[in-house]
């Protein structure tokens, strides 16, 4: 079963090739968009897509994310970060060069309920999630068959109130053995240190069963039920010290009504839940999405 996975996923490393991208955050100010074209135009890139945002004049920042096209891209990466330094010192710039064709390595994090795990083996087994799922990681045994029926390693890491910090190392030597480039937490319930994710900042992506910042706390679905809500939702946003505060990457919400009962809610919020999270990993993935302070500004 792996090795047809493997197979799927060769027309788009052959598609993928010689694509470069540059994400840019830096002070708005003239000749940042005309010094950067020149630079890809003089080593001979095409531009095949361009996206920029300005914010307020009052802040002053400048996004831009680029996708060109340059033979022998994988050969020149290097030449073309060193040439580019100039022009990053001189507007004050925070860039990265990526390649298209450089998968990351993704390791899933999950609970009991299964809803998001599965819609993202699913998305990863068609093809719609341009990465490696390299191993699940979970505090209980439940889904260890249908994950390794993928070929997936699955670690059970049992996590209670007396041994969390010997779990987390635990986690982390997984994490560092599968070389992770991303982390997502498909529904799991546990709480992770700062010591944690201080070591995958803005590379941790979290599913959050309500609209944030309403309705917080393990069982949100009672409490919208309880206020009579008209829209259920979901929220993915990145992981940071401060418990569901990490900067949102994407939302969306369903209309229900006074006819909804508390599973019919849950019903529709794990819907939803399975949607957004693919939505946010996919970003992540294609390198469409820049931090800044505790937003994002995300090219989708």
């Amino acid at each position: 079963m792996k090795q047809a996975t493997e197979i799927k996923k060769l027309p788009q490393v052959v598609s993928r090739k010689n694509r470069g991208r540059v994400l840019i955050s830096c002070p708005d100010r003239p000749g940042v968009v005309a010094a950067v074209s020149h630079f890809l135009y003089e080593h001979g890139a095409n531009i095949v897509e361009a996206d920029q945002h300005s914010t307020d004049p009052d802040a002053g920042r400048l996004f831009m994310r680029i996708e060109f096209d340059l033979d022998r891209l994988e050969d020149r990466m290097e030449t073309l970060k060193k040439g580019f330094k100039g022009i990053a010192s001189e507007f004050e710039m925070d860039w990265e060069f990526k390649r298209a064709d450089d998968m990351k390595k993704t390791v899933i994090f999950v609970s009991r309920e299964d809803h998001c795990l599965m819609e993202l083996l699913w998305q990863w087994q068609s093809g719609a999630l341009y990465t490696d799922i390299v191993a699940v990681i979970s505090n209980h045994p439940d889904h260890q068959e249908k994950v390794e029926q993928l070929g997936i390693p699955f670690y059970h890491v049992p996590v209670t109130r007396d041994n969390k910090k010997e779990a987390e190392q635990r986690q982390l030597e997984l994490l560092a053995q599968h070389e992770a480039d991303l982390i997502v937490l498909a529904r799991y319930m546990q709480i992770l240190s700062p010591e944690f994710v201080s070591h995958y900042p803005n590379r941790i992506i979290n599913i959050h069963h309500s609209f944030l910042p309403a309705f917080v706390g393990a069982n949100p679905y009672r409490s919208a039920y309880n206020r009579g809500v008209k829209l259920i939702g979901a929220t993915a946003h990145y992981v940071t010290d401060d418990l569901d505060q990490g900067p949102i990457i994407e939302q969306d919400v369903e209309r229900v009504n006074h006819r909804y009962t508390v599973d019919d809610l849950r019903k529709t919020g794990r819907h939803i839940e399975r949607i957004v999270l693919v939505r946010a990993v996919n970003w992540h993935l294609e390198d469409k999405i820049i931090p800044y302070q505790n937003k994002t500004v995300v090219f989708g």
